[in-house]
């Protein structure tokens, strides 16, 4: 593993992500003595501001998103001391030498710049490191998705990073892969003799995939309109987690290894048409309803305007590969949804043949289940059939967990946030829990399919109440197959 890079400079240092999440993460990098020794936080934004009043609202950040506990007075005087602040503005060489002049001397000890910002800004705030002297090839570079808007977008963006850097100083976030039980996928598949060689079509049925959120807009107007959920959510994040189920085993845990595998996965996506599109995918829009008790508004009252983007989508994906060949995989998220949740199941098969049922008397006997929640909860449940007690002849076999609480299991250890595990990395030069640029191409290509498809097939979002699982015809979607979603 390289050096660890001794400064952290972070573009769009006065927005949402940093405060909720990038700062506070460094914040327990450094409370954890995993942080290099004189380390540097430039923090740049385009407001004018001096390095106390930018550190006085840091730790006004840190007060309201780490838990009581975790703060700490001398801790976070020293976190303050360590951040530096400098107005910069793509397009603007003056505000690009001053930076420069901040981080002097500093470059061959490493340096990771943080994009959090919008895409469009990605491309002219590298060429503007670039013209200022600061890019080496100790220097990496971090960027938030989305990657473009669709497959050609992508390749522009992963252009102009890319004649600027070389793809092993590129970092691509998608945070999911920063949350332990998303990392814990890898470990319950090769760390498992018993799930391996099951993983396959002889063993499982279906697999189903699903990221609720009970909010609607909340602030992302801008931003949301004419992306909708297929762009938002599963070009990312859903498509990673299908990537780590679907994957073949990698022949050792490194970065290389690891993408080439998950690559594959997501090339062997068969693509959608006008036909597939209409019969493998639903698009949905919230209307009024009620989410937690609380009455809410539709998505176009909250956007002033009708809309044609979904804020709902399932989608039936197949895996044309020899290990997936005719296992569907159920993917669907939204917003306003009953709950919020992210969740695996990975449906198996039923025996081939049951002893159980005698007399034309049915057995009970339900197939095995495999449930892994990524949030709000962490676990991993395993449903398996047992026979129930008592003296009867005939045997009666119920449902029964074998439940497995990460929370509790690993009670004496605090659970991270995701930005750490990807901070840390980012640090350390390991690209394993990164997105590389055939992975996001591999997604885009397929993404580009639904939405050729929809445009060809002229599919308009159907209505759903907030408060419910999308509409109806997502039910429809997973029952015609006789399957059900798992709410």
């Amino acid at each position: 593993m390289t050096e660890s890079s001794a400064t952290f400079l972070l573009f769009g240092a006065t927005g949402d992500l940093a405060r909720r999440m990038i700062f506070p993460s460094l914040y327990n990098l450094l409370s954890d003595g995993l942080l290099p020794d004189d380390f540097l936080i430039v923090a740049s934004g385009r407001s004018e501001m001096s390095d106390d009043a930018f550190r006085a609202d840091v730790d006004a950040a840190l007060h309201q998103f780490l838990a009581a506990e975790r703060y700490d007075a001398a801790t976070a005087a020293r976190f303050g001391q360590m951040i530096a602040y400098q107005p910069v503005e793509a397009g603007k060489p003056e505000q690009f030498a001053a930076l420069s002049e901040r981080i002097d001397g500093r470059l061959e000890r490493g340096m990771s710049v943080y994009l959090s910002t919008p895409p469009s800004l990605f491309a002219p705030t590298a060429q503007g490191l670039a013209e200022a002297g600061l890019i080496t090839p100790k220097t990496r570079i971090a960027m938030e998705k989305p990657i473009g808007k669709d497959l050609a977008s992508s390749k522009e963006v992963n252009d102009a990073i890319g004649r600027l850097f070389a793809e092993e100083q590129i970092f691509r976030v998608d945070h999911y892969l920063g949350k332990e039980t998303v990392q814990n996928l890898l470990a319950l598949r090769f760390g498992n003799l018993m799930f391996e060689p099951l993983w396959n079509a002889t063993g499982i049925d279906h697999v189903q995939i699903t990221v609720g959120e009970t909010v609607g807009l909340e602030g992302r107007v801008s931003y949301y309109d004419g992306v909708g959920a297929l762009r938002d959510m599963v070009q990312n994040h859903i498509l990673q987690i299908l990537s780590i189920i679907a994957m073949e085993p990698p022949a050792r845990m490194d970065p290389t290894a690891v993408r080439d595998e998950k690559v594959k996965a997501l090339r062997s996506l068969r693509p959608m048409t006008a036909e597939t599109a209409k019969t493998h995918s639903v698009r949905g829009q919230y209307t009024p309803g009620a989410v937690g008790g609380q009455i809410v508004t539709g998505y176009a009252d909250e956007l002033g305007k009708p809309s044609d983007t979904e804020t709902f989508v399932a989608l039936k994906a197949h895996i044309d590969n020899w290990r997936w060949q005719g296992v569907p995989f159920y993917l669907r998220t939204g917003k306003r949804m009953p709950a919020r949740q992210s969740e695996i199941m990975i449906q198996f098969k039923p025996v081939r043949h049951s002893i159980f049922g005698r007399d034309g008397h049915g057995s009970g006997l339900e197939p095995n289940t495999l449930i892994i929640r990524l949030q709000p909860e962490e676990y991993i449940r395993l449903l398996i059939m047992s026979k129930r007690p008592g003296l009867e002849r005939q045997v009666h076999l119920e449902e029964v967990t074998l439940d497995v609480s990460l929370t509790a299991a690993f009670a004496g250890q605090r659970r991270r946030i995701a930005y750490e595990r990807l901070i840390l990395d980012l640090l350390s030069g390991d690209q394993t829990l990164f997105v590389r640029r055939d992975e996001v191409e591999a997604q885009w290509a397929w993404i580009d399919s639904i939405i050729d498809g929809w445009k060809s097939a002229n599919m308009k979002p159907s209505a759903y109440s907030s408060g419910n699982w999308g509409p109806s015809s997502a039910i429809a979607l997973i029952e015609r197959d006789g399957a059900s979603w798992h709410d």
